[in-house]
C-alpha cells in the first residue's frame, strides 16, 4: 500500500462548508461541518486515486503547498 501527500482546500461558504483537491481534476465536494469535509474529501480523493491506480495512471503528490488569502479593492 502507497501513500500520497494531496493538498485539500476547504472553503466556508453559506451552506456548509467545500472542499476540493486541486491536483485532482474534478474532485471536489461540501459538508455541513469543516470534520465532514474533511471527511468527504478523504474519501473522494482515495477513490480516485484508486481509480488511477487500476487504469495504471501516474498518480500526483504534492511536495510543497503554500496557501494564502489577499484582498482586492475593485
Amino acid at each position: 500500500m502507497k501513500t500520497y501527500r494531496m493538498a485539500v482546500v476547504i472553503e466556508k461558504d453559506e451552506d456548509g462548508y467545500f472542499a476540493f483537491c486541486p491536483q485532482v481534476q474534478g474532485c471536489y465536494t461540501a459538508g455541513k461541518t469543516y470534520e465532514e469535509a474533511l471527511a468527504n474529501i478523504k474519501d473522494a480523493v482515495q477513490l480516485i486515486v484508486e481509480d488511477m491506480q487500476a487504469n495504471g495512471e501516474a498518480v500526483p503528490s504534492a511536495e510543497a503547498v503554500s496557501l494564502t488569502t489577499l484582498e482586492v479593492a475593485v
